[in-house]
């Protein structure tokens, strides 16, 4: 198949450090392009990838903010996807809200994961568009929006091999270990609170973003003191790992619906049990006294801690490797494809045949995120005078 996956031009695909959406776009992406697809991804222009890559801006703009308004160069990504002469046989959108009305004006068969929560205003604008086809990425994502088309659930997958397994906790001295945004709703204040009442260690990797910036100065900062709470920053993959490998259990104490949770099955991977609140998909990921414990209270958290070390790290690994592989998630992925190139039931045109000149990419080789292999660049250049005019009404 062709096909084309549309990621946000926030981060590159995949980020060096925080950033799940892109890091599961790279995920899904990569193990494509290995199982002989080709695949063309939208993306910025410093990503790293096997498939074809079209971006329509240099660098992410986390790290290259735009003279321009953010919605023209986003409107000019989306347009390239869209370009006549494409001929892709499913359009996968990761992008949200902005592409589906050219969804809806299209003929191509396409599918959108939506890979955020839905907001009281995002879901009444879905609801607009509610006869697209969906996939979501936990059964709990459904309730805030559940009139929409979802053809299935499928879970986030990760290249399970790239997370080095620990059957041991070796640390001499064994600790907790805290992975995501300094935010409010990941309650990295919850962790703490937890660590201190258990008299466990807490080290804390996260990113702090600067609307957060308040939240952290006045409810984490002060509590960091560096030998029982530590913070060590934003880490990359192979720091991220030591970090959840040598840690005795990952605290997730979620205060919203989390559609999903990528830390959690990183950790599962590494062999790390979770212990989560109950919360989004936390039920549909962790399995209650097997991969971990799910908690409704900070005094059911410090019991969970406590007989840790009861849950087997080989079941956490094994679990990983059967429910949260990247290859399970592309061969769904696949199966979703195939229904809407087959199907009438949602105005998509049938399969589109390949022209005689196009390439089939059966590159084979694997990109963990690590390392940057040789890959096909396409610049695409619409015109964004008349977007920014758009824009601009």
């Amino acid at each position: 198949m062709k096909i084309a996956q549309i990621a946000p031009l926030w981060e590159e695909v995949p980020p060096k450090l925080y950033g799940g959406t892109e890091r599961v776009v790279s995920y899904l992406t990569e193990e494509l392009v290995r199982q002989g697809h080709e695949v063309v991804l939208f993306a910025s222009g410093d990503s790293r990838t096997n498939a074809t890559l079209k971006s329509v801006w240099p660098a992410s703009l986390r790290k290259t903010p735009p003279a321009l308004d953010p919605v023209v160069i986003t409107r000019a990504h989306l347009s390239s996807a869209f370009a006549p002469g494409c001929n892709f046989h499913v359009i996968h959108n990761h992008l949200g809200i902005e592409v589906l009305p050219l969804l809806a004006g299209s003929t191509t068969p396409s599918v959108s994961t939506i890979h955020d929560g839905f907001t009281e205003e995002s879901a009444v604008y879905f609801d607009r568009y509610r006869h697209l086809a969906f996939v979501s990425i936990s059964d709990s994502q459904r309730s805030a929006s559940p009139a929409l088309n979802y053809l299935r659930t499928v879970y986030h997958g990760i290249p399970v091999i790239d997370f080095p397994f620990s059957s041991v906790c070796e640390t001499a001295e064994p600790y907790l270990a805290f992975l995501g945004r300094m935010s409010p709703e990941k309650a990295p204040d919850l962790a703490i609170t937890a660590a201190l009442k258990s008299g466990w260690r807490l080290k804390m990797a996260a990113k702090i973003a600067s609307h957060e910036l308040d939240y952290w100065k006045t409810s984490i900062e002060p509590l960091v003191d560096g030998d029982q709470i530590q913070y060590l920053g934003e880490l990359g993959h192979d720091a991220k790992c030591e970090l959840i490998g040598g840690a005795a259990a990952m605290l997730f104490p979620i205060q919203w619906n989390e559609p999903f949770g990528l830390v959690m099955v990183e950790s599962l991977a590494c062999g790390t049990p979770v212990v989560a609140w109950r919360n989004g998909s936390v039920p549909e990921i962790i399995q209650n006294g097997r991969t971990g414990f799910i908690v409704n209270s900070i005094n059911e958290m410090v019991n969970a801690i406590a007989k840790i070390t009861a849950i087997s790290r080989e079941d956490c690994r094994v679990d990983a490797e059967t429910r949260f592989s990247d290859r399970r998630m592309a061969q769904d992925y696949i199966e979703v494809y195939e229904k809407l190139i087959g199907s009438d039931t949602l105005g998509n045109a049938p399969l589109i045949k390949l022209e005689a000149g196009d390439r089939t990419n059966t590159g084979a080789s694997s990109f963990s995120g690590k390392e940057s292999p040789a890959r096909q660049i396409e610049t695409a250049s619409p015109d964004l005078s008349g977007l920014h005019r758009c824009a601009n009404r």
